[in-house]
């Protein structure tokens, strides 16, 4: 099958995965694809590629035999699609899309799922209607993970991103105190964790689609074991290019937290503390990667909180 993936795709894989390991993985898209269309009972045809797509994976547009319109998902192994389809199949359609797919029907990087309106997401909306339906969204996710699972926790995942934002704080003395902070909220909130609960992981309002036997389905998890506050502290920053261009920009960030909070019984102090880490790990990464005003922008977030 011959196509282009999309350049925001090629562009996000080398940022997480550097050019030379991107370019590979790319250039055995086709060959993946063709064994996805092809493999076992499923008999899919492709109508388009979807762009610009994600950053983590390709998307096609397909038609099952049935007429069943669904999409079809490419990811590389470092994207962990086995723990998606994980998720996605405990959640079963609650709250989040469904797998189309039936067990083993497919190779390992590839899900078959229900077909959204991917053009029509939560940020379509205005602030406060998007916010309100995101926590409607988000607290249908948090149920109890599977029997003998196999996710990994809030604890291992923060672990593994404190590595680097320490390395870049020694690098660069001005991120020090920033850092020095997310880290010490890190370490009290996992000092006592109150709760372990399947999470979306990367819950924003991007991630939430309209739908048709929905209003709003949440897609693309990366999915981990632990406190709400955690899965709520990425959604508190969504928009953070209109934050910070607002004189209120500050009083608004915090008093999202306090809303958010009230709003899903979350604890206030754990809603902030995890916003903070996530907020400067995110930003820290984004001067790794060369995305300097993404980058800013957020750590400018976290200064505020």
């Amino acid at each position: 099958m011959g196509f282009e993936p999309p350049q925001r795709l090629v562009r996000a894989l080398g940022e997480m995965y550097g050019d030379a390991a991107a370019a590979d993985w790319l250039g055995q898209l086709p060959a993946l694809t063709e064994e996805a269309l092809s493999k076992g009972p499923l008999d899919l045809a492709v109508e388009r590629v979807v762009a610009p797509g994600g950053r983590s994976s390709l998307a096609l547009l397909v038609q099952r035999s049935d007429g069943t319109p669904g999409v079809l998902k490419i990811a590389p192994p470092d994207a962990a699609p086995a723990c998606e389809r994980a998720a996605l199949a405990h959640w079963n359609g609650w709250g989040a899309v469904r797998l189309l797919e039936p067990a083993d029907a497919l190779p390992g990087d590839a899900l078959l799922l229900e077909r959204l309106h991917h053009e029509v997401s939560l940020r379509s909306l205005p602030e406060a209607k998007a916010l309100l339906e995101a926590a409607g969204t988000v607290r249908r996710l948090w149920v109890d993970p599977p029997a003998g699972h196999s996710f990994e926790t809030v604890a291992e995942r923060t672990e593994r991103q404190a590595a680097p934002m320490r390395a870049l704080a020694e690098a660069d003395p001005e991120l020090a105190p920033l850092v020095s902070a997310a880290l010490a909220a890190r370490a009290e909130l996992l000092a006592h964790s109150p709760e372990l609960l399947l999470l979306h992981g990367n819950f924003r309002q991007s991630k939430v689609l309209s739908g048709e036997r929905s209003p709003w389905l949440t897609v693309g998890p990366e999915p981990l074991v632990g406190e709400r506050a955690y899965d709520l502290a990425r959604l508190v920053r969504d928009r953070v290019e209109d934050l910070i261009a607002s004189p209120g920009g500050a009083a608004t960030a915090r008093r999202r937290v306090r809303k958010l909070a009230d709003s899903l019984d979350v604890d206030r102090e754990r809603l902030h503390g995890w916003t903070l880490f996530r907020a400067v790990e995110s930003g820290t990464r984004a001067l790794s990667a060369g995305r300097r005003q993404d980058g800013e922008l957020t750590l400018e977030f976290a200064g505020w909180l």
